[in-house]
């Protein structure tokens, strides 16, 4: 039975850890789990490693937060109703994929949307992606940290594909969104949503003809070995979006909403800046490798596209397309 001198000890102890910003015994330290579907080897995996080292850094060690990569918690649909379920704390997911919760928050996805990607970047401090993010916080109970730069999406296909007529009627592999189908639909193509860790045995066995990804994922994920042409079309600049589920945010004291909300743009921005400039390279590493890079007339699959089809007939307001059209 503890004495009387003893409970004084401890509470003692728990008085001093308190004033010296130190954990109480009784406060254990707090678990975080944070999912993605993407390979070690890319900057996604990297900063999110470090982003949960700084975290823990940054509260004293009162958080503890666990990357799980390659789809290891599911693919990017489970991990998006895990932020609902409680299964995971923290994901790095497609625009295309939260908008499951909050539809409006796909207009990223139009095709040709952004010119470059710092015209993303520009989109990602911007009035009408705060706009749209807190939708989709209303909407989902979820919290939009940071949108991290994912890369310009190509075309990798079997034959080349070197003007919008050479779409028509190529079996491509998407991802399992709706915001990923105006693209390829726009100009004939026939469009097969196949999960992300599938997509490499899928044109291996010529379940499909093409799949689009941008230029890190293709080197990431070996997509090269098993297509030999690359269509330079960027036809969507993609993103990331880190979200943190409600029940976690909701937990986190106003500082540590600071430290976390730092600490995600933090590594946002370095991810970014490492694809961006990965980019640049693999043009010409895919180039040695024997990889038929073929520079298209983006504006001629614009124009195609545009032709076919309109960011309402995907179910996005015209006024937010034409606000991110207008960002300089």
């Amino acid at each position: 039975m503890m004495t009387k001198r003893s409970t004084l000890k401890l509470a003692a102890c728990a008085a001093l850890a308190a004033a010296l910003g130190m954990p109480a015994l009784a406060q254990a330290q707090t678990k975080l789990k944070w999912a993605h579907v993407y390979e070690t080897s890319e900057p996604f995996h990297k900063w999110s490693v470090w982003a949960g080292d700084e975290i823990k850094k940054r509260t004293s060690g009162r958080y503890e937060v666990q990357v799980f990569p390659a789809s290891t918690l599911g693919k990017e649909a489970d991990l998006n109703q895990g932020l609902q379920l409680g299964t995971v704390d923290i994901v790095l997911t497609g625009s295309s994929f939260a908008a499951r919760s909050y539809a409006p928050l796909a207009i990223s996805y139009f095709p040709f949307i952004f010119r470059d990607a710092e015209h993303q970047l520009k989109y990602a401090t911007s009035d009408v992606f705060r706009e749209l993010a807190a939708g989709y916080d209303k909407a989902s109970g979820n919290h939009i940290v940071a949108l991290n730069y994912y890369g310009a999406r190509h075309v990798t296909s079997n034959r080349p594909i070197a003007k919008p007529e050479d779409m028509k009627g190529l079996k491509i592999r998407v991802p399992d969104a709706p915001a990923y189908l105006a693209f390829p639909k726009a100009l004939g193509a026939n469009p097969t949503p196949i999960a992300f860790a599938e997509v490499y045995l899928a044109l291996q066995n010529g379940t499909v003809d093409a799949q689009e990804n941008p230029l890190p994922t293709i080197e990431a994920k070996k997509f090269y070995e098993v297509q030999k042409n690359i269509s330079l079309t960027g036809h969507i600049i993609d993103s990331l979006l880190t979200v943190v589920s409600g029940a976690t945010w909701s937990k986190l004291s106003a500082a540590d909403k600071k430290i976390f909300d730092e600490v995600m743009h933090e590594a946002a921005d370095k991810s970014g800046r490492e694809i961006i400039a990965s980019e640049t390279r693999l043009v010409d590493e895919f180039k040695k490798k024997g990889i038929n890079i073929i520079a298209v007339d983006k504006n001629a699959f614009r124009e195609a596209v545009l032709k076919n089809t309109k960011p309402t007939d995907q179910g996005y307001r015209q006024a937010d397309y034409d606000k991110i059209l207008a960002i300089k």
